[in-house]
């Protein structure tokens, strides 16, 4: 069962991996080029993106303009935080559901995180929420998808995660 598990997160890695790379992906503002010096320069017509995607690759500025949030270039990314958490939770699934069930570990608190649960109080009660629900949110059909969804309700129905986890 584990191996069969093991083979279908890997499975399910490899298409997310091959959609997220292969797909046609720029962001609202920027052209096909993506942000950086070419992109400022060069405004949206095809020819000129192919340009601009040229200029940010010899010059390595789009990597400079993520880092610092220069050259037309925002900290979001292209991949959502809901994205992240999804993969974080295919990922790690067999991992997590362990750690939920004794109510900590690295990986758990590393999936608080993601969901915006800051350290101290809130990391706490998250842990704990985890570990008093198992049984709710690990079931013998949960996925992970599922695992993600009842993991983020429960979050919305406690009063201080509610407030204090901001990536629900």
């Amino acid at each position: 069962m584990k191996k069969k598990m093991t083979s279908v997160l890997a499975f399910v890695a490899s298409i997310v991996a091959v959609v997220m790379t292969t797909a046609p992906v720029h962001a609202g503002k920027y052209g096909m080029a993506g942000c950086g010096l070419g992109a400022l320069i060069l405004k949206d017509n095809d020819k000129s993106q192919i340009l601009a995607s040229t200029t940010n690759g010899i010059y390595y500025n789009q990597t400079f303009g993520i880092s610092s949030g220069t050259l037309n270039c925002t900290s979001d990314g292209v991949v959502k935080q809901n994205k992240v958490q999804e993969l974080f939770v295919t990922m790690n699934y067999d991992s997590l559901g362990q750690e939920m069930a004794v109510g900590k570990g690295e990986k758990l608190e590393s999936f608080g995180n993601l969901l915006g649960c800051s350290a101290g109080d809130s990391m706490t009660r998250f842990r704990q929420v985890t570990k008093e629900n198992y049984a709710k949110i690990v079931t013998e059909e949960a996925t992970p998808a599922s695992l993600l969804s009842a993991i983020k309700s429960e979050v919305k129905s406690d009063k201080l995660l509610a407030k204090t986890c901001t990536q629900i």
